[in-house]
């Protein structure tokens, strides 16, 4: 079966840009966190790369999620000038590689990626959806033989793939149970509250006995000492579950499938080009790699005597080494 990947951009920028040792390009640019991700993509590129990709981001003007709920992610502290720059300079990474980019103001790359799930799932045309993130918003989506979730678990380079056997193993609850769930517990890092008092097991035992959010309040007995624990606290449940669940019809132009598909070859002149535009020395030469010719490969740099920090760390140090 053929497979769409996609990428939830902003999630993974940030893990690469915390995991990989800060340098940068040829003309002082930071280039860490995109160093990290092309790594990423020349690994997928060589051992399953996918038919079809986008890359979703996000947008910095405040979504439908904030005009809810005020304090939505409000503890989460102002992003660094080099993770910014790192973000917008991402676009041209996977232009590099053929993957067309999406944002919509208002809505999170998460809302993106349900949109394009809800979409492609049912299309009948054969495509699994595999949605590649370095959190665990989008496990609401999975649906074996439809949809997985691909998670980094240590910085950028350890990997688990989620079907629902995976979530239900993880969590007690099934995917379709995981915007009630995350509703009862909350999520620290998105600021959502959640119900006082109630973690991860009595949530996924409370959801085991009544199905759903609706269920608990619907059938718990009032005399039950959860309950009392849980009554006062509804009206934040419920509002929990608005911010925690996924749009699935977010206003996004969503272009046909085969317009989707990438370049099929990472040895391919846009993607060197953009590499020694970056300074990625060591990464041009893993583009030839299994042809003989990743040895002799000497590429061109812009401005080399500038370029003091080039690839330190990832490109030859064997702890933070990617793949």
């Amino acid at each position: 079966m053929k497979k769409l990947l996609l990428i939830d951009a902003n999630s993974i920028i940030h893990r690469a840009f915390h995991a990989i040792p800060s340098f940068t390009t040829p003309d002082g640019r930071p280039s860490g966190a995109i160093y990290g991700i092309a790594s990423i993509l020349l690994k997928l590129w060589r051992e399953d790369r996918p038919d079809f990709a986008a890359a979703l981001f996000d947008r910095p003007e405040p979504t439908f999620r904030e005009e809810k709920y005020h304090e939505y992610k409000a503890q989460r502290p102002e992003a660094p000038d080099e993770l910014v720059a790192q973000i917008l300079e991402a676009h041209a990474l996977f232009t590099a590689f053929g993957i067309k980019t999406f944002e919509l103001p208002g809505y999170e790359a998460d809302d993106l990626i349900a949109t394009f799930a809800e979409k492609f799932r049912r299309n009948g045309e054969g495509v699994t959806v595999v949605i590649a993130t370095g959190d665990r918003d989008t496990f609401q989506l999975v649906e074996d033989g439809r949809v997985l979730v691909q998670t980094f678990n240590k910085g950028v380079s350890d990997t688990t793939i989620y079907d629902e056997a995976a979530v239900a193993e993880k969590f007690g609850v099934t995917p379709a149970q995981m915007v009630d769930y995350k509703a009862l517990v909350g999520d620290t890092s998105d600021n959502i509250k959640g119900v006082p008092g109630i973690g991860p097991k009595t949530a996924a035992e409370l959801l085991a006995r009544f199905g759903s959010l609706d269920g608990i309040f619907a059938h718990m007995a009032e005399d039950e000492k959860v309950a009392k624990k849980i009554a006062p606290h509804r009206a934040a449940a419920e509002l929990s579950r608005e911010l925690v669940m996924l749009e699935r019809h977010a206003p996004v132009t969503i272009p046909p499938l085969e317009d989707l598909a990438p370049h099929a070859d990472v040895r391919n002149k846009t993607i060197e080009d953009y590499f020694i535009d970056m300074g990625f020395a060591t990464l041009v030469k893993r583009i030839y790699e299994g042809d003989g010719r990743a040895a002799s490969v000497a590429p061109r740099t812009k401005n080399t005597k500038s370029h003091k920090n080039k690839e330190q760390g990832p490109a030859e140090g064997a702890q933070t080494r990617l793949f």
